[in-house]
This record gives C-alpha cells, structure tokens and sequence, in this order.
C-alpha cells in the first residue's frame, strides 16, 4: 500500500549567508527507503513566502498570499513510500530526520 509521508516542523527560512544545512541524515534516510525498496518519490516544498492558497466562492477564483491557516508548524516537504503494511510505514516515518523537532503525519493514499 502507499502512503504519504508529509513532513511538518517550524519554517526554515535561510538567514543571508547563513551555511547550508547539513543534508547527510536526510541523504541516508532516503537511501534507506530506497535500499529496502519503499521510496517512490520525495520532495522538500518552498518555503511559506512561495506559496498560493486559491478558493472558488460564488464562482470567483480568489487567492490569497501564502497559507490560510496560521500554524507553528509548516509542511515542509513529503515523502511517497510503499510498504506492505501500517507498520513499516511508521517504521519509516519514524526514521525520518524531521521526527526529531517536528512530525511526521502517515496517511494512505487511496488508489483511484
């Protein structure tokens, strides 16, 4: 079954001239899913300044800066996996680098 893996912690805007993060955890968090053969796809999003939130009401499109609801934690970015269970769906989410300062929903994706 697949599952999305989305990934919710506070928003990471770089600071000028600020170093990169180290990406070496997350690297091997996906290089484990894809040696166990779960990974199917993964992205980090942009940051909240990027996105459009976008509403139909009395059929006119309006749409609005950024997201609508205000939250301490942000979707950072998703993973798609497909494991043979709930549990090892959590196993991966549990791995996930972004557990350790935010959270990880696990929801299943329903096939069409």
């Amino acid at each position: 079954m697949r599952y999305m893996l989305l990934i919710y912690g506070p928003e990471m805007a770089p600071a000028a001239g600020a170093p990169m993060p180290d990406l070496g955890p997350w690297n091997a968090y996906t290089q484990w899913m894809i040696d166990t053969g779960i990974y199917k796809a993964g992205d980090q999003l942009a940051p909240l300044t990027a996105a459009t939130t976008v509403r139909v009401q009395d059929g006119r499109r309006l749409t609005t800066d950024g997201p609508f609801a205000e939250t301490k934690e942000v979707l950072g970015g998703y993973y798609i996996v497909d494991c043979p269970n709930l549990d090892m769906a959590l196993e991966a989410a549990a791995r996930c680098p972004g557990a350790a300062y935010g959270s990880i929903e696990v929801r299943p994706i329903v096939d069409m």
